[in-house]
């Protein structure tokens, strides 16, 4: 791994596990010391997540850590609220190995800290859309991660909200396994809006 690329990773890293939060303004001298580098890798490093928005840089001054938007957190939110519903309508008629993934998801989650459990968490819900077997569509739930990560850090910041996830999960899997539809949509409507309230801070 290159210098540049090994200081893309720690900084987007960092972004995405909201350690460096929005509004946060860092320099090229503090992140090369803190990966042991000179400081054009690190600008290099910090064009390229300039480029994907997570930066916007200031001549002189560092890069200023771009907050997530409102706008931003609701698109999320309602593209994984049309692409996991929409998952449900395939899989509720055949459940099966669908349905029992999902439970053994939910049974690895209870007790896992907050990174683990921000994983944990994707891994669940894309288990709900690769049930779907349409490959298209899984990629487009996968572009969503980094997205997904950045805000996950607001629904997995305390004891009671993971509990709640889970819970939650537990639900989901449950309608699913039963083939019940209606019940499985209200209970992801529920969720999606409950980490949607966290997000903002409600």
């Amino acid at each position: 791994m290159s210098a540049s690329e090994r200081a893309y990773r720690h900084v987007k890293d960092r972004i995405l596990d909201g350690s460096l939060p929005g509004g946060e303004l860092i320099s090229e001298g503090e992140i090369a010391e803190a990966v042991g580098m000179s400081r054009t890798p690190v600008r290099a490093a910090f064009g390229q997540l300039e480029a994907e928005g997570l930066l916007r840089l200031y001549p002189k001054r560092g890069a200023l850590v771009v907050p997530v938007s409102a706008s931003e957190t609701e698109a999320v939110m309602e593209t994984r609220w049309v692409i996991e519903r929409y998952a449900i309508e395939r899989i509720i008629e055949r459940p099966g190995d669908v349905a029992a993934a999902l439970a053994e998801s939910v049974a690895a989650q209870a007790g896992l800290e907050i990174p683990a459990f921000i994983e944990a968490d994707r891994a669940f819900h894309r288990t709900l859309v690769a049930g779907t077997n349409n490959q298209i569509l899984l990629s487009l739930y996968d572009s969503l991660r980094d997205r997904q990560r950045r805000m996950a850090a607001a629904t997995a910041r305390s004891v009671e909200r993971r509990e709640r996830s889970i819970r939650e999960h537990g639900e989901l899997a449950s309608a699913v396994a039963a083939g019940d539809r209606a019940a499985a949509e209200a209970v992801l409507r529920a969720h999606l809006d409950g980490a949607l309230e966290a997000i903002r801070g409600r």
